[in-house]
């Protein structure tokens, strides 16, 4: 699948957004592998300008990611009930929060702007998170020549996006860092693991998968290549890359002890999310999860409330973002670290097969 597009290593560097930098996509994908950025939580402008960064530094392909979830609903009572309870945090870092909360990006299922960009850019690859826009936003980028992604967090969601159209179904595990990309967040969920919905997929659909979540080695991309895998994506194993955005505290913590340690928590985002266990998932195990606003509204808080603390020096509001595998990471130029993810990939694949 990845022949199809261009690319020689079955790795794909995970478009995590507030982390996966332009310089890090082109790195990548300069490496052999396919570079990621994630342009959900930007305008339509800016999305342009990071492309053009990602082109102006790579003449290979890369990935542009897009969220497709549900446009928020606002409920003022419980946007307001929510920032009463962090009131006493902010006060003490000596800020107050913010007066109201907002929608501070939009979904690309009514992105018109984001689809336009995307058509006139054409990029290689355009992956969608959280779900599937409509069939016209995607018949007007397959017309664009771009391929297209998916991610699903289960069977069902797999098969939607299988009669959809799309290229290949990035299968996120539960162990995955980052935004859980189930379509919807309000239903149960399995959370199946890597390997069994990597194997469920292969099993059952007819399209290329891509394995993702605790992946962060050689070791690791080889043994979702024998579940039956096209292609591995790699997400907390860049974030301590120099390419990577990650701030000083976040790459404190998952360098440290503390990288043991993940929560899935929607208390950052107003969504389910695999994130380093600090102060604000701490926050948000004592919080109902009916008290947290809507995606992304409950982000804006978030966000608030990180910034008043790292005023007044501390790290541990950040949306901390990291898989299972957390202690695996290596803080390594990204070139560096597709060629180790590629030797270690060859030797254990070698193993296998001798």
């Amino acid at each position: 699948m990845l022949r199809a597009i261009d690319v020689e290593l079955p790795i794909i560097q995970a478009p995590m957004s507030g982390t996966a930098t332009p310089a890090m996509a082109a790195a990548v994908s300069n490496a052999g592998a396919l570079g990621s950025i994630g342009v959900g939580p930007v305008g339509a402008e800016t999305a342009r300008r990071m492309i053009r960064e990602v082109r102006a530094a790579t003449d290979r392909p890369f990935n542009v990611n897009v969220f497709c979830n549900r446009p928020a609903v606002a409920d003022e009572a419980r946007e307001a009930a929510w920032l009463a309870r962090l009131a006493p945090v902010f006060a003490r870092y000596g800020a107050s929060p913010p007066n109201a909360l907002r929608e501070i990006y939009s979904s690309f299922v009514e992105d018109d702007a984001m689809l336009a960009v995307l058509v006139e850019e054409r990029p290689k690859v355009v992956s969608f998170h959280f779900g599937l826009p409509s069939a016209d936003r995607i018949a007007a980028l397959r017309a664009a020549g771009v391929v297209l992604f998916a991610t699903a967090t289960s069977l069902a969601e797999a098969r939607a996006i299988a009669d959809a159209g799309i290229d290949a179904i990035v299968a996120q595990g539960y162990e995955a860092g980052g935004h859980r990309g189930v379509f919807d967040p309000d239903a149960p969920d399995d959370r199946l693991g890597t390997i069994a919905l990597t194997r469920l997929l292969v099993r059952n659909l007819d399209v290329p998968v891509i394995a993702a979540g605790g992946i962060m080695d050689g070791a690791g991309v080889a043994a979702c290549m024998l579940l039956g895998a096209s292609a591995a994506q790699l997400g907390t194993a860049f974030v301590a890359c120099p390419e990577s955005a990650a701030d000083a505290g976040y790459r404190a913590a998952l360098q440290g002890a503390g990288a043991e340690h993940t929560v899935m928590t929607a208390a950052i985002s107003g969504r389910p999310a695999r994130c380093l266990a600090n102060r604000i998932t701490a926050l948000g195990a004592e919080a109902e999860p009916s008290a947290v606003p809507d995606y992304p509204i409950a982000y804006d808080a978030a966000k608030a409330l990180n910034a008043a603390a790292k005023a007044a020096g501390e790290t541990g509001f950040g949306a901390q973002w990291a898989g299972q595998g957390a202690p695996l990471a290596r803080a390594l130029p990204a070139s560096a670290l597709v060629a180790a993810i590629r030797s270690e990939m060859d030797q254990a694949l070698g193993r296998a097969n001798g």
